[in-house]
């Protein structure tokens, strides 16, 4: 666990780091940068750097343009595309490391993770920087999808059957999810356990799987869910657009 200068869990951050892994995003990415820009502009942010990375994974089309023209850090792998854990991990180090060079100590970092094609709410980030404030290694939020154009009648009401089928337990029932799209870590919780492996899919998953086992504090809360595509293509063979997919020919699919 990592502990502060009293001994009880590191709280707090100084920068918000946004991880965002792009593969021929062009068409999606403004729009994930422009929410990003106003979840960056919360006044609960006060005193907080606040740096969006996006990290061009192979890229063929304009997305490391559309990255600058909003102002975002870019960085980009010349490696085969297709590597969702390597870019996150990638973009980790880089705000780790910029961090560190400005003598911020990693356990004042915190990594938030979202997804090119994914708009995240207006208190996103407050809700990232509270949740370290309270002493969490990592919070794991859930997901919205924006539109459902395209896919059969009923595919709507059967994702939300099963996304939120944990809803039973009652009041103390916490979400079973884990998403890319929504996902935040101390920096050096991420860094004690590794941080994302250089794998195409499930990335998020072992990152998290990796947390528990080593004793991190994990917050799963619904609040400040993310709006995400609802594209059948999807960018990782066994990522969100996988369960999209599935829902289109078998309506009772299982959302992650």
């Amino acid at each position: 666990m990592v502990t502060g200068a009293a001994g009880g869990p590191a709280r707090g951050v100084d920068v918000l780091g946004v991880l965002v892994p792009a593969r021929d995003e062009e068409e999606l990415l403004p729009a994930c940068l422009a929410a990003l820009a106003v979840a960056a502009a919360a006044p609960g942010l006060a005193g907080v750097t606040v740096e969006v990375v996006v990290v061009a994974d192979g890229c063929c089309d304009g997305t490391v343009d559309r990255a600058a023209e909003a102002g975002a850090t870019v960085l980009s792998r010349s490696a085969p595309g297709g590597n969702v854990g390597a870019a996150r991990d990638l973009g980790a180090r880089h705000l780790l490391g910029q961090a560190a060079r400005g003598r911020v100590p990693a356990d004042r970092v915190w990594l938030a993770s979202t997804d090119a094609d994914s708009r995240v709410p207006e208190n996103w980030l407050v809700l990232h920087r509270t949740a370290a404030e309270a002493g969490v290694q990592a919070l794991l939020g859930t997901v919205a999808v924006a539109d459902w154009s395209g896919h059969p009648p009923g595919g709507a009401a059967e994702f939300a059957r099963t996304y939120d089928a944990w809803r039973a337990g009652g009041v103390d029932a916490v979400h079973p999810h884990v998403h890319g799209a929504n996902l935040g870590v101390r920096g050096s919780a991420y860094l004690d356990v590794g941080g994302f492996p250089p794998v195409g899919e499930d990335e998020d998953r072992a990152l998290v799987t990796a947390l528990v086992r080593s004793g991190a504090g994990v917050l799963r809360t619904p609040a400040s869910p993310v709006l995400t595509s609802s594209r059948r293509v999807a960018r990782a063979r066994a990522g969100f657009g996988r369960d999209m997919r599935l829902l289109a020919v078998r309506p009772a699919a299982v959302a992650r």
